[in-house]
This record gives C-alpha cells, sequence and structure tokens, in this order.
C-alpha cells in the first residue's frame, strides 16, 4: 500500500470554504485503477493557520504515480488556483510505503 499526503496551511477564517471545496469537489478517484480510499484530516489552528492533511490510498506507487498522469487528475486540478488565496504557501506532498500492517 501506498499513502500520499498532502499538508496544507489555511488562513484563519477560510476553513469552512476550503472543506467545502474538497465535499464538492468531483475528483474522479472511483475511477482510477489502483485508489483505496481518501481522508481529509483537520489538525491544530494556531494564529497563522489551521493545518489540514490529505491522505490518499493507494495499492502501490505505480498507481498513484499513474493517476498523476491522468484525465482524473487533470480534472480534479482543474480550477486549483482560484483556491490561492485560502493557502498559507503552498501544499506540502509527503509519500509513504506500507512496511508493516496488522
Amino acid at each position: 500500500m501506498f499513502v500520499a499526503m498532502n499538508r496544507f496551511r489555511i488562513v484563519p477564517g477560510s476553513e469552512a470554504a476550503f472543506e467545502d471545496a474538497w465535499r464538492n469537489r468531483d475528483s474522479r478517484l472511483h475511477e482510477v485503477p489502483g485508489f483505496r480510499s481518501f481522508r481529509l484530516l483537520k489538525g491544530p489552528s494556531t494564529e497563522e493557520h489551521t493545518l489540514y492533511i490529505s491522505h490518499s490510498f493507494w495499492e502501490d506507487r505505480a498507481a498513484f504515480e499513474a493517476w498523476t498522469r491522468s484525465e482524473q487528475f487533470r480534472h480534479a486540478h482543474a480550477g486549483a488556483g482560484e483556491r490561492k488565496p485560502l493557502y498559507v504557501g503552498g501544499p506540502r506532498f509527503e509519500g509513504f510505503e506500507t512496511v508493516m500492517e496488522s
């Protein structure tokens, strides 16, 4: 299993708009071979930002990388620039391979 994570720092007061953008987004992930599940997590808030992390779970790294080259990926990220005022900086990607599961 491969877990793709993105960390987002969101401008205070913009949390509802950020969550709505994700809730109403047509990601088309369910169409992609190797996709397992998705979660959006809300973390702590400071005066500077509220932290969110997205997790997408994939059969393996190859399935995730194939998605990043797909039409579904382009569709899911269309208009992303319109949401730029919600962010403090850009998202930070991290990818992880499963080494143990119980």
